[in-house]
This record gives structure tokens, sequence and C-alpha cells, in this order.
């Protein structure tokens, strides 16, 4: 009898947390998305980036609100940590001023994701959470997260 070969294994390799500001509906729903996938979520309420957003090795680091009154206190603190991942929930448009001003100032934004997440073409809070946490999940293997066909 041939033994069967699995396409997953039974737990995920430990990764970092994945760090959200601030509770939205977005927010709300890459907790629930990331959770499943085995990621240690902490959502963030505070505009400001809280008392709780204190970045670690390995952590992903999503900025659901670009409106935020710190959202450029955020993002120089993330692009500047040990964070694996950081990004922002904004069009390309949209957040061009913010890179700008934090270009200006010399932060190194190459590994800004901007707008965050997959070209999934979603719209809804969960879709638009599936996308992010997809990215999440590809740039902590060191994947695209292209299609898997040939």
């Amino acid at each position: 009898m041939t033994e069967r070969q699995q396409a997953w294994i039974p737990e995920p390799v430990q990764r970092g947390r994945v760090l959200v500001l601030s509770d939205n509906p977005i927010a709300r729903c890459i907790a629930a998305i990331a959770s499943t996938v085995g990621r240690t979520v902490l959502v963030e309420s505070a505009d400001d980036g809280g008392p709780g957003l204190h970045v670690q090795q390995g952590d992903a680091v999503v900025l659901c609100d670009h409106d935020a009154p710190d959202a450029p206190a955020v993002l120089r603190a993330a692009l500047a940590s040990e964070a694996v991942y950081v990004a922002m929930m904004a069009s390309r448009s949209r957040a061009a001023g913010l890179v700008e001003e934090l270009v200006a100032e010399g932060v190194d934004v190459s590994t800004l994701h901007v707008p965050a997440g997959l070209d999934l073409g979603g719209k809804a809070p969960g879709e638009i959470a599936l996308s992010v946490v997809a990215e999440i999940v590809a740039e902590s293997y060191g994947r695209s997260g292209g299609a898997m066909r040939g």
C-alpha cells in the first residue's frame, strides 16, 4: 500500500504577529483571517498608534487607516523596525503625499506595500482582508503570490 502524501503540514511554522492599526471592518476581517492561518493578531484601535503597537522582529504591520493622525510616525517606525512586512491601505494616488513626506525625511519606503494586498479585485472588507493576509503569507514564504498553475 502506498503512503498518502499530504499537501499540508499539521501546524504552520511560527511567524511574527500581525499588527493592525486601526479598528475598522477591514482590520477586523484581517484579524479573523490571519488568526485562522495561525498568526497572532493585535488590532490597535487608537488612531495615534496607541501603546500596544511595539513592532518586534518578524512582525507584519498593516496600517488600515491612512488618515490616522499618527500614520507617518507609525510607518516611519515600522519601516525602521525588524518588521518583515509593512503595508498601508490606500490607493497609490491617495498614499502619494504621505509616501513623498516620508521620502523627503529620508525614510526608505522601498519595502512599503501600498496599496496593501494582492490584486484579487475584491471590494468588500473580507475580500480586501483576504488579499492582505495572502500577501503577508506569500511574503513570509518568499513567494510572489501569483497563480500556482503553470
